[in-house]
């Protein structure tokens, strides 16, 4: 496990738990099926798909802007990452909530499958469940420790 994941880990004591998805949609309005076709098509386009404020260079946010870093200590290659800058389209902006039933910008989806915003992708990042998902789905290879190459050798 590299410095920057151990760094930034910090203990279950202090970490609330917290429910990734609310039961019922806090608004209701219905997406056109267009849309619904075409994020369906988006969120699995690539291996992980962010629906941002902006651009992976130029965040609009600072939840943005911290969901892309989090990605970057996790070793994720931005070349392979698919973004969306939800400020470029007004109907996309608010579809993607929508589609999610979640309410916040960012969101990120790993291998299809909604993750959550910046506040989950975080939690899941402090507990080193997010590097397990990613090595998990092959997105990053696992780090070889010094325990595993003694055991190898």
């Amino acid at each position: 496990m590299n410095f920057f994941r151990v760094a930034t880990r910090t203990s279950t004591f202090l970490r609330p738990a917290v429910n990734s998805r609310a039961s019922t949609p806090l608004c209701a309005r219905w997406i056109s099926d267009e849309l619904r076709k075409k994020l369906d098509e988006d969120v699995k386009s690539k291996d992980i798909v962010l629906f941002m404020k902006g651009t992976p260079e130029q965040p609009m946010c600072g939840f943005s802007r911290a969901a892309v870093q989090i990605m970057q200590v996790q070793g994720v290659d931005f070349d392979k990452v698919q973004t969306f800058n939800v400020l470029e389209d007004p109907d996309l902006r608010q579809g993607i909530k929508e589609y999610s039933e979640w309410p916040t910008i960012p969101q990120v989806y790993i291998k299809g499958e909604f993750v959550g915003g910046c506040d989950i992708l975080l939690n899941m990042h402090q507990s080193g469940d997010l590097e397990d998902l990613l090595v998990k789905e092959g997105i990053v290879p696992e780090e070889i420790t010094d325990d595993n190459n003694k055991k190898q050798q």
